[in-house]
């Protein structure tokens, strides 16, 4: 009995055009570097930027060594919820970004109404009288003349009806979730790169967001691109192995 022998080839994808001509585009170990330092300066990672600053051999931008340290404790203190702390903080880097952003002080007061009522609802018995008098003293005077700060003031002041709760409605579980801190804290990172004359945020977010928006006018134009672009940020595999493109936080 004869056997046959079936020889099979594995045909070597090709690469798609578009995608040829990206490989080719190759940027400079400098410009990276240079969106790197950038971005640990803007977010605010002082220990990271010194340590790329001295395995880069780059300098760390002297002027920006002091500010990045104060907006790192506004930063911490706002996510801690010790929201007075954070307002007093930035009012000594400088004292008129909160009063001439409406939006940005109000945000704050109610972040810090929103620890007050987690305090005062602690426990069933508990006194909801400084709530109360924060509430009437600092937010109601700005909510009254603002459609939108008296929207968000009215839904905080919903929680001293449901809390405690571990069955809050999705608008007012949103409330208690750090998300909202981190929000918040990023927007007082921005105003106060933008007051020391400084961009408001990281370039590389910038470059994101324009590659994106690329991408999306030239598949509308029916241009000729890959099923898919990954951004080449890329982080270690998940459980299930694949590579995912990391985009930036």
């Amino acid at each position: 009995m004869s056997s046959s022998t079936v020889s099979v080839s594995a045909a070597t994808p090709t690469q798609h055009p578009f995608q040829m001509k990206i490989d080719m585009i190759k940027p400079s170990k400098a410009e990276i570097n240079f969106v790197v330092m950038d971005y640990l300066i803007s977010e605010g990672y002082p220990r990271a930027a010194q340590k790329f600053a001295k395995e880069a051999n780059l300098q760390l931008p002297y002027d920006q060594q002091d500010g990045i340290h104060s907006r790192v404790e506004i930063r911490n203190a706002i996510h801690a919820g010790d929201i007075d702390t954070a307002i007093n903080k930035i009012n000594d880097m400088n004292p008129q970004i909160l009063d001439t952003d409406p939006a940005l002080h109000f945000a704050l007061l109610r972040l810090q109404l929103i620890e007050l009522i987690r305090t005062c609802t602690a426990t069933a018995n508990a006194d909801i009288t400084p709530a109360l008098n924060f509430a009437s003293a600092q937010l109601a005077p700005r909510a009254a003349t603002n459609s939108g700060f008296l929207k968000d003031l009215e839904l905080t002041m919903s929680l001293l009806i449901f809390l405690p709760s571990e069955n809050l409605q999705p608008q007012l579980d949103e409330l208690l979730k750090p998300g909202l801190r981190r929000s918040v804290a990023d927007r007082v990172n921005e105003a106060l790169l933008l007051s020391s004359n400084k961009r408001g945020e990281a370039r590389v977010r910038q470059l994101v967001r324009m590659r994106a928006w690329a991408e999306e006018t030239a598949r509308h134009q029916g241009k000729d691109l890959p099923p898919a672009l990954p951004l080449g940020l890329q982080v270690s595999p998940g459980a299930d192995g694949v590579m995912d493109d990391a985009m930036v936080p």
